[in-house]
Order: structure tokens, then C-alpha cells, then sequence
């Protein structure tokens, strides 16, 4: 402080403090506090930094920065001593910022520069580190940095709560970008809603992004997921956003075929003539008669070993051969495929070609189980409750509450399509305008009552407690993922307040930080 006496000091808090109160523009208050200070204490930089949503420091203000070197400012929380001060909460001094390896120089301001000395506390608001305030100072006789480190903190508690409305500020503002996006989305109709798939919950919307980047193209694509998930629904939303919508969809159920079956419905066959003339008997295969279109090879972990040759081939060149032929044909078809069977497995058991997945793999779509996605349990069943009561004739409109309690709590291992199965029986029995408990199947009737993961009350009926926690935990969780962690924004997109979140996010057990990592 080169001998500073404390009058200065208390003058240069008193200029910041009457610039608090009169400077509503938060970025200008931090650049004019930062002002004051080089004039009176005569420091080379100074910085402010924020800790945003994406866990990195960005500079919101500074002195003696160039714009080129501003951008350069972002500090990921522990790299180098800014992101160290950011991640741990303590002041951090560096006495020759050439002798400390920590030091990044990551705005490239400090390449020939002696005897400075770089000195960074954190700024701290509700217990939270929500930014740093750092400055480069020259050494000269007489310079006490211990003072200058508590004038620096000083200055950072006085800036707390403008430092978060910066915060806020910014917040705000990617919050309403992201809304206007949205509805600039919706006004224009991008936002894809495939007619033959049913949901909202996360994983769902995950499958529609990917359904409509990848349906314009020509690209093979494979259908992930378990038995009755609905991945033909899937593919038959490629092909309805495609550019071959209007031509030939055929279907291959590999699984469901003997071993030479197989081979000859994709590729068809041919054989001399029994009478002994010199025609050739042609059977035409679904990937001949598909010229043009798509084929959709259903389970295709079950394609046998000279069938994923034959396959492979094609994929390569776009030709084919007849069982039983010499000539090549081509086709001009486009592959979709699905599988319910772990195709790694397979490949490291010799029953699935590597060269085969990684021609298939070139972009797949996961379907979620329904178990996964129960949020969507009540929108699917009502929908094949309204195919069904159409179908039969009946007039059956809603569901009963046990109904629900119970399809809430059932686990599901035939997915979409056990559901489905279950909608139409009930829409069979029941003899009211709505679907009771005793109008689904006994796998459900016997959930309703008790079963593993569930509670019971003494009447035999699940726990509605149960029920509602684990219905809260998806919606929680859904809203994170979309949100990739940012709590607030999920609290928003739920209509909740940022107090009743964070309880049910502490009640329930839930760890939004692993959203920021995945978002999923």
C-alpha cells in the first residue's frame, strides 16, 4: 500500500459506497468501482468476475483489459488461482506472478511484466462464492499487500449483493432468450411432434429431436429399446418426415423367420427352372420391391451370419445378389433397423459383425422404457382408452382413481405395448363410462394391493404417499434434465418457488449437480 494511511482508505470505501447508492446500472457500478480504486491505490488490472450456471467465471468488468482480452477471461472453478479462489472461497495472494506455476496468464496481458504481484478474493453472497474480485499491483519499496488483500475483501463484501443482481441480471436475461426461442419455435411450427409416438417427459423429447434431425437425410439409422417401447412407431415417424414418405415401406421381422427364411424375404431368391428351360424362377425381396422407399428390418440382432454379409454388402455398395443368383441388382432403398438385444453382447460372442454395427450405428435413437418414463403413463393410456372406446363402439370417457393408482405403480416390462394390451381389455370389461381397478389385468389388480417398492395401508390399496413422491421425483427430475441442472429454471418451469424446490429436492433425495454433467 506504499505507506497508505487509513484516511485513504476510508475515502476510497466511501467513493465505492456513494457510488452504490447512485449507480443503478450494475456492469457500470462495477466498472466504476473498479475506476476509483486504480485512481487511488494505482493497480495495473483489476477484474470482476461471475460464476454463471455452467460453473465457469466470465469477466463482467474490468480495467486495463482490451475486449480480445476480456473474451479470453473465463476461468472453469479450480483452474488456475482465479477458478481456485471461485471453487474454494479463500483469498488467494501471489507475491511474483512469474514464479507461480498456477498463475495461467489466461488474458495474455502479463507476457513482459516484472515485480507485479496478482491478488484475488472471492465474493461471497448467502454463504455462495458468486464471483471474484482480483488486481495486478507493481511492486515498489513500501508496498504492504497484506493491506491491500484486506482493502480488496472489504471492497468484495461491499459488492456482494450488486455482484448478484448481476447475477440475476443474467440469468434473466438466458431465460428469456431461451423463452423467446421457444415460442419463435411454436410460431413457426419446428417444434416436431411425431404423430405416432405419445409423450412429453424428457427421454420422449429427447426421441423427437433426434427423429427430426435425422429424417431428412438419407442416413441409416438404428432403433434402440426394449420389446414394446415402440420402435416401429419410430421409424414410421422417419419415414412420415422424410423425403420418401410417399413411396414404399416395407417390414422385415428378422426375429420372427428360420435362418434361410430370413436371407430370402430381404434379398430374395432365384433357381433354374424345374421344367429345364433356361428361365430363372425370381422370387423378388423386400429389399427389391422396396426400391425406391425404406425397409424396415425389425430386430435385426437376429439377422443370421449370411444374411448380415449379404446386408453388410449392400450398406457398402448399394448392390445385392439373389439367393441362389450370379447378377448384382441395385436398389435405391433406405435402411432403418431396431433391436431389443444388446448388439456389444452379441459381437463379443462372434454373433453380430463389428463391420455390420458400425454400418448400422451411424445414428441411433434410444426409446426409453415405460417404467422411465411414468409422467407419460396417464397421456398414453388415455389416448388407447379413447382408440379403443371408438374401436368397440363403447362409450367409455375416463378412468378411475384406483384404475390410475394402479397403472402409477405398476413396473411395466412390456412397456407401451403391454399398456396398450391393458387399455383394450379394460375398454372390453367394463360395463360403466369409466375403466375401474377390477377392468385391468390381474398383474395390475394385485399391484394396486402391495408389491415390491410399494407400500400398503391396511385397506390393501397403495400408499398414496408413495404414489405422490415418486410422481414428484419424476417431474423434479425431468425438469432438471431439461434444465441441465439450473434449479431455478426447473423451479420455473413447474410453477414452484425456488423455497418449495429446494425442500423437495432435499426431501426427495435428489442431486441436481449430476444434471449440469449429463443432462440426463
Amino acid at each position: 500500500m506504499n505507506g497508505r494511511d487509513k484516511d485513504l482508505e476510508i475515502e476510497i470505501l466511501h467513493r465505492i459506497s456513494r457510488a452504490v447508492l447512485h449507480e443503478h446500472n450494475i456492469p457500470l457500478l462495477l466498472k466504476d468501482v473498479l475506476d476509483v480504486m486504480h485512481r487511488e491505490i494505482g493497480f495495473l488490472r483489476g477484474t470482476f468476475t461471475l460464476l454463471r450456471d455452467d460453473d465457469v467465471l466470465y469477466i463482467e468488468a474490468s480495467h486495463g483489459l482490451t475486449e480480445d482480452e476480456i473474451k479470453r477471461g473465463k476461468y472453469h472453478l479450480g483452474e488456475g488461482i482465479t477458478g481456485r479462489v471461485g471453487e474454494t472461497g479463500q483469498p488467494i495472494l501471489i507475491p511474483d506472478i512469474t514464479k507461480d506455476p498456477n498463475f495461467l496468464n489466461r488474458t495474455r496481458t502479463r507476457n513482459q511484466v516484472k515485480n507485479v504481484a496478482f491478488l484475488c478474493v472471492p465474493i461471497i453472497h448467502m454463504e455462495k462464492v458468486i464471483g471474484t474480485l482480483s488486481m495486478d499491483r507493481q511492486i515498489v519499496r513500501g508496498t504492504d499487500l497484506q493491506r491491500d488483500m484486506q482493502l480488496l475483501e472489504t471492497v468484495a463484501n461491499i459488492m456482494a449483493d450488486a455482484v448478484d443482481l448481476c447475477r440475476q441480471g443474467h440469468k434473466e436475461r438466458e431465460r428469456l432468450i431461451t423463452e423467446n426461442q421457444r415460442l419463435r419455435e411454436e410460431l413457426d411450427g419446428r417444434i416436431f411432434r411425431p404423430s405416432d409416438l405419445i409423450g412429453n417427459c424428457g427421454g420422449m423429447r429427447a426421441v423427437y429431436a433426434r427423429i427430426e434431425q435425422v429424417a431428412g437425410t438419407d442416413a441409416t439409422v438404428l432403433i434402440r429399446g426394449s420389446a414394446g417401447t415402440g420402435k416401429e412407431q419410430a421409424a414410421r415417424s422417419i419415414l412420415d418426415k422424410s423425403r420418401r414418405k410417399d413411396m414404399p415401406f416395407l417390414v422385415v421381422a428378422c426375429g420372427s423367420m428360420r435362418e434361410n427364411q430370413t436371407e430370402r424375404e430381404i434379398f430374395g431368391s432365384e433357381s433354374a427352372d424345374p421344367a429345364g428351360s433356361e428361365r430363372r424362377i425370381v422370387h423378388q425381396g423386400k429389399l427389391e420391391a422396396a426400391d425406391g422407399g425404406t425397409l424396415y428390418l425389425d430386430e435385426i440382432g437376429a439377422l443370421p451370419p449370411s444374411a448380415q454379409v449379404r446386408l453388410l454388402r449392400f450398406l457398402q455398395s448399394r448392390t445385392f445378389v439373389r439367393v441362389g443368383g450370379v447378377s448384382e441388382h441395385r436398389s435405391d432403398v433406405r435402411i432403418l433397423a431396431s433391436t431389443s438385444r444388446d448388439l456389444e453382447s452379441l459381437m463379443d460372442e462372434g454373433k453380430f459383425r463389428e463391420d455390420l454395427y458400425y454400418r448400422l450405428n451411424v445414428f441411433p435413437i434410444s426409446l426409453p422404457d415405460l417404467r422411465n418414463r411414468r409422467s407419460d403413463i396417464i397421456l398414453l393410456a388415455e389416448h388407447f382408452l379413447e382408440k379403443y372406446s371408438m374401436l368397440y363402439k363403447k362409450d367409455v370417457r375416463g378412468i378411475s382413481a384406483t384404475a390410475i393408482s394402479a397403472m402409477m405403480t405398476y413396473h411395466w416390462p412390456g412397456n407401451v405395448r403391454e399398456l396398450e394390451n391393458c387399455m383394450e381389455r379394460a375398454v372390453l370389461s367394463a360395463t360403466g363410462d369409466s375403466v375401474a381397478g377390477y377392468d385391468l389385468p390381474p398383474s395390475l389388480q394385485a399391484c394396486a394391493e402391495a408389491g415390491p417398492g410399494r407400500t400398503a395401508t391396511p385397506e390393501g390399496k397403495a400408499d398414496f404417499t408413495t404414489l405422490v413422491h415418486s410422481f414428484e421425483r419424476e417431474l423434479i427430475e425431468d425438469a432438471l434434465r431439461t434444465s441441465r441442472g439450473n434449479v431455478s429454471a426447473a423451479a420455473r418451469a413447474l410453477n414452484l418457488t425456488d423455497r418449495v424446490i429446494h425442500y423437495k429436492i432435499q426431501k426427495l433425495h435428489i442431486t441436481p449437480e449430476w444434471y449440469r454433467i449429463t443432462g440426463g
